[in-house]
């Protein structure tokens, strides 16, 4: 039996593909339903309706090669070992495989179906698959781990060149067994989309075909046009790789093909994208390494005494879209609207939030999962504390961005703020980059809300609160 969760294809499944090599009288897929694990996690009704949606599409892959797939649901996280051990007795398995989960939840739960499992004879293989270099792969000279990116990417290079990332096949056609496949539920009550099916084409077929493309089409330009929302200029596959219908070999391999074999020289698109892949890779480690930052803490102990503020009213207004700044609320309906945001703007608004309005970047991250189709702990949990300096590398006296020097600099004509917030898609460009040059009758006239706070303050007010910390305030 294969146990499916954020690995939602049939090629390149570290799994998939050991299970069938083990086998010779055929395979069975599961799937489980955990709604109360997924609101435990905020995962977004658009991430879990996107999971659906590729479940079907991976369902009728399976069904082509004699795999059913079983679709089992529990009411609690605490359920699901036994759910799982059933399935494998009543499918006739003696071998559950699955790819590992890194988050602190899920290996709990995993450490848990192995027990329940092997206590029955039930043989349990897991594999490293979610990342390009397993976490134990990847260590200081000292045997440490890695605590600031460029240095982790250096060593994470050494570790792939040893590794490779040869792709799995598919597996053939496998010998029918006598189970019926469950029909995978077209909703899960309390997860209902917002979002359009056609924002996020679903299918392992589609995720290639959109991956080829942008190599094809972007990749030779990423490195300068990656920061420009307006633009089409990154991937937007990271919904794709959050549940797993691409796996990070596959564009590793895609960016490689497209630069000599190549992923840390030459090129400079296909180089800067991978190193963009070897960030979702740190993530998942920093998570090995320190499990405190699944539990809702700071990777740095001492900014749990940063005084935040509660601002009701400013936090309502971030996250409607309505703080004055045009950068910041467009990138802010942005996600509303898509369930997506351009990796610029995540730190751009995340910024804002913990230190314009120096509101605890926790209300922020929750938010941002509640919405995100690609929402990821590793990922979203890694990028709001490198925003809010709390985290991984960590540098709070001049990280704060100008909302308006990034408007300028990245959305220079003003094309994704017009597009976003269209109340102003008659004002001047110096007015969408400066917001406190929009007089009060154009506020009136258009709808459009005052500026939340000054940021020249704010930012005094953000260093003073960190410099806090040192003095012992």
């Amino acid at each position: 039996m294969v146990w499916f969760r954020r690995d939602l294809r049939v090629h390149d499944n570290t799994a998939l593909d050991e299970a069938a090599k083990r086998s010779t009288d055929g395979l069975v897929a599961l799937w489980v339903v955990s709604p109360a694990e997924w609101r435990a996690h905020d995962d977004a009704p658009a991430k879990v309706d996107f999971w659906l949606r590729n479940l079907r599409a991976l369902a009728a892959e399976l069904a082509a090669r004699n795999i059913p797939l079983r679709v089992v649901a529990v009411e609690k996280a605490s359920e699901v070992p036994a759910a799982v051990l059933r399935e494998a007795r009543a499918c006739g398995c003696d071998a559950v495989h699955w790819n590992r989960e890194y988050e602190v939840d899920e290996a709990r739960r995993d450490a848990r179906v192995t027990q329940t499992c092997e206590a029955e004879g039930v043989t349990v293989r897991s594999y490293d698959d979610r990342v390009a270099v397993p976490p134990e792969d990847v260590s200081t000279e000292q045997g440490g781990k890695y605590t600031v990116f460029t240095p982790f990417r250096r060593r994470w290079y050494k570790a792939l060149a040893q590794r490779g990332f040869a792709l799995r096949p598919a597996p053939p056609v496998q010998p029918p067994v006598a189970v019926e496949s469950t029909p995978v539920p077209a909703r899960v009550e309390g997860f209902a989309s917002p979002l359009a099916d056609a924002l996020w084409p679903a299918g392992e077929a589609y995720a290639q075909a959109r991956l080829a493309h942008f190599a094809d089409a972007t990749l030779a330009h990423y490195h300068t046009q990656r920061d420009l929302p307006a633009l089409d200029g990154t991937s937007a596959l990271s919904p794709y790789l959050a549940a797993g219908v691409l796996s990070v070999r596959q564009c590793l391999a895609a960016a490689a093909a497209r630069n000599e074999g190549f992923v840390d020289v030459g090129a400079s698109g296909p180089v800067t994208w991978v190193s963009e892949l070897a960030w979702r890779d740190f993530y998942q480690h920093v998570m090995v390494a320190f499990p405190w930052v699944c539990k809702g803490r700071a990777f740095k102990a001492d900014t749990e005494a940063v005084a935040w503020r509660r601002d009701p009213d400013g936090f309502a207004r971030w996250c409607e879209g309505r703080t004055g700044y045009p950068l910041v609320d467009a990138a802010m309906r942005q996600l509303v609207a898509t369930g997506w945001m351009h990796n610029r703007l995540r730190m751009v608004t995340a910024m804002f939030l913990s230190k314009d309005l120096l509101v605890d970047w926790r209300e922020g991250e929750r938010f941002f999962m509640r919405h995100l189709v690609d929402g990821d702990l590793g990922a979203n949990n890694g990028g709001w504390p490198w925003s809010a300096s709390t985290g991984t590398d960590a540098q709070p006296y001049f990280r704060v961005f100008n909302p308006s020097s990034q408007s300028r600099r990245y959305d220079s004509d003003g094309a994704f703020i017009r597009r976003f917030v269209p109340e102003l898609a008659t004002v001047s460009l110096a007015a969408l980059h400066e917001p406190e040059r929009i007089t009060a009758e154009v506020r009136r006239l258009t709808g459009y809300a005052p500026r939340v706070v000054d940021h020249d303050a704010a930012r005094v007010r953000a260093i003073e609160a960190f410099k806090g910390l040192a003095r012992g305030a």
